[in-house]
């Protein structure tokens, strides 16, 4: 990682706990996916209302060239567009850079952020980032690239807007020792973004993931039978599934209430699946699903559970019939995903057939679904989502003392709204937690989630 980057400087920032910030994971990207996902973010500017700031920086201002007609659009729907870019890129002399809301800041040989390819968008609404540097020939070995499409790139992309504007921050210190008026224009842009700032709507990240998967869908689609074609349609299929992985975490960030909801459901699922003594293809595609549930939301507890209208009782349930959820639709898109909808669209099943979007019975009801619905039930209860906590003498009853209010709430529903052998096995995991049993968790690592495919 070259020293001085703003890679570098973001690494260096979360290194450490003392700065109290979380270590970062990060990727190893080929080119083509870069591409794709940086025309995925930067058309869904096209359709914002409010407009954002974007700064960006390739890792050879040459490739500015080819994009140049595309960001003259893409800008006038900003409020500014910086461009790092090397000196002879050529960029200056094209119609775009003369354009008010353009700024071409030109970047010396030896400046570090030559080396990289950047792209950031902050919003109002929304912010997104793709930050990497291309591996060196050392990092190579023996195998160095014959061609563009193999050249690879370290670094991430993300939605997380702390995440975003920490390395935001970076640049534009960074583009103040060569522009010091712009640094001050940019930092007074960031300013009034903050101060507009909405509360994120998960249904727009819904948008903006169908947006990056159809664009790597298309890229794959675009591969020709060389050696290395397997090797880049799965670095395209390992970030269509990053793009659900991070708008789960996301949504996690933006609950303050119950940030833990996934590592939680994920653990105790796991715990109950090696009760039930599951194949490991089952426990692998029910772990995916308990990661990417918040994606759907969930239809409430069984008090707030609307029973189906009279018009939905009368209308024919066609089997595992998916519900039109943002969230469960988007899934969809990825054929390798359409089980995964299946589990979450039909988590809101009840077990004597009152539920939705289906109206399946008992065992017509997928296994993992079942599981899934009684975990976040339980889950949201505990976390006195789903009901309050109760006070006595003026003190916060215990988390003991909360596990077993909300399993006693959960064994009342059991032979209605859950399966009873599954809120036996929920039992038995309680029971352990209350005599010192250590909940597992641990969160996902965003840029290694295809294994979670490979069954």
């Amino acid at each position: 990682m070259l020293e001085g980057s703003i890679l570098q400087l973001l690494e260096a920032a979360h290194q450490g706990g003392e700065t109290g910030k979380r270590h970062l994971n990060f990727g190893v990207y080929y080119k083509n996916t870069l591409v794709s996902l940086c025309h995925a973010l930067e058309d869904c500017v096209l359709s914002e209302d409010s407009p954002p700031l974007m700064l960006t920086a390739f890792q050879r201002g040459k490739w500015y060239l080819e994009e140049a007609d595309r960001y003259g659009q893409i800008a006038d729907h900003t409020r500014q567009v910086v461009i790092m870019a090397a000196a002879d890129a050529g960029f200056n002399e094209h119609p775009t850079s003369q354009r008010s809301q353009v700024t071409v800041v030109e970047l010396t040989p030896e400046d570090p952020v030559a080396q990289e390819w950047h792209l950031m968008i902050l919003s109002p609404s929304y912010t997104a980032m793709v930050l990497c540097q291309e591996l060196s020939l050392a990092d190579y070995g023996d195998q160095p690239p014959e061609s563009d499409l193999q050249r690879k790139f370290y670094g991430l992309w993300t939605f997380e807007t702390e995440l975003v504007q920490e390395a935001i921050d970076l640049t534009i210190a960074h583009i103040g020792a060569y522009n010091p008026d712009l640094q001050v224009q940019l930092q007074a842009h960031v300013q009034t973004i903050q101060a507009e700032a909405q509360q994120a709507d998960p249904l727009h990240f819904y948008s903006v993931v169908s947006r990056v998967v159809d664009y790597l869908q298309a890229n794959q689609q675009t591969l020709q039978p060389v050696q290395t074609a397997q090797q880049l349609d799965r670095n395209l299929l390992s970030n269509e599934v990053q793009a659900f992985l991070r708008v789960a975490q996301l949504i996690d960030l933006m609950d303050p209430d119950n940030p833990q909801a996934t590592t939680e459901v994920t653990a105790l699922v796991e715990m109950i699946c090696q009760l039930l003594d599951l194949p490991a293809w089952q426990a692998k595609r029910l772990r995916l699903a308990s990661i990417l549930h918040r994606l759907a939301p969930f239809q409430g507890t069984p008090q707030k559970i609307i029973a189906p209208s009279v018009s939905s009782q009368a209308a024919p349930h066609s089997r595992l019939a998916c519900a039109l959820v943002p969230g469960v639709q988007a899934l969809r898109q990825m054929p390798k995903l359409r089980a995964i909808a299946q589990i979450i669209a039909h988590q809101t099943e009840w077990w004597n057939g009152n539920g939705e979007p289906a109206g399946l019975v008992g065992d017509e009801i997928p296994l993992e679904s079942r599981i899934l619905g009684l975990v976040i039930d339980f889950q949201q209860r505990v976390n006195g989502l789903a009901i309050p906590k109760t006070i006595n003498d003026g003190q916060v009853d215990e988390w003991q003392d909360q596990l077993e209010l909300a399993l006693v709430q959960c064994q009342q529903w059991a032979g209605d709204r859950w399966d009873p052998k599954l809120v036996e096995m929920l039992t038995i995991i309680v029971n352990g937690l209350q005599q010192g049993l250590t909940l597992p968790l641990q969160s996902p690592r965003l840029t290694n989630g295809l294994w979670l495919l490979d069954s």
